[in-house]
């Protein structure tokens, strides 16, 4: 086994994992909301509600991510791209996939050292009425995007598997 089918496996394998438990997210910003709406009809409105089910979405969003990458479930405009050969859309995938590459390396980049800023200082806090520390989401966006940009690794390495005529090792 080449070290691409590995490498490819092993992020697959990871990604699929992450995916599958990050798409319960939707139940947890569900019961936010949900407790939210109560607690603002019969209660005295929760301050931290709003804010948490925005974390939620992001953890939900940036986890699942490179799961819709993997199943191919993100959106491409077919109009063109959907009668290509194999090696074509291959191909192409080879250019695209090195700019989302390029993106998600600068997006890192930055994540970092926002990340790194908010643990130096003390623990940077939302300027908001409930003021929760930002280091616990910052961590959660470098993971995702992280896993995001091996995916997009792994995603290239299928291509280029695929240009070779190649077997494209299966995760599932």
């Amino acid at each position: 086994m080449s070290i691409l089918h590995r490498f490819i496996k092993v992020v697959d394998a990871i990604n699929y994992r992450v995916g599958r438990v990050a798409m319960y997210g939707i139940f947890v910003m569900m019961a936010i909301l949900l407790w939210s709406s109560i607690s603002k009809t019969f209660f005295n409105p929760s301050l931290w509600t709003l804010e948490m089910a925005q974390f939620a979405m992001v953890a939900y969003y940036i986890l699942g991510g490179p799961y819709s990458i993997q199943m191919g479930s993100n959106v491409r405009m077919d109009l063109i791209y959907g009668g290509w050969s194999t090696r074509r859309k291959a191909a192409i995938d080879v250019i695209t996939v090195c700019f989302l590459i390029f993106y998600l390396g600068v997006l890192l980049w930055g994540g970092i050292d926002s990340t790194i800023y908010s643990f130096q200082y003390g623990g940077e806090r939302s300027p908001t009425a409930w003021r929760p520390y930002l280091w616990p989401i910052k961590v959660i966006m470098c993971t995702g995007i992280t896993l995001m940009l091996l995916q997009a690794l792994s995603e290239l390495c299928k291509d280029i598997l695929r240009l070779r005529g190649e077997e494209i090792p299966r995760v599932l």
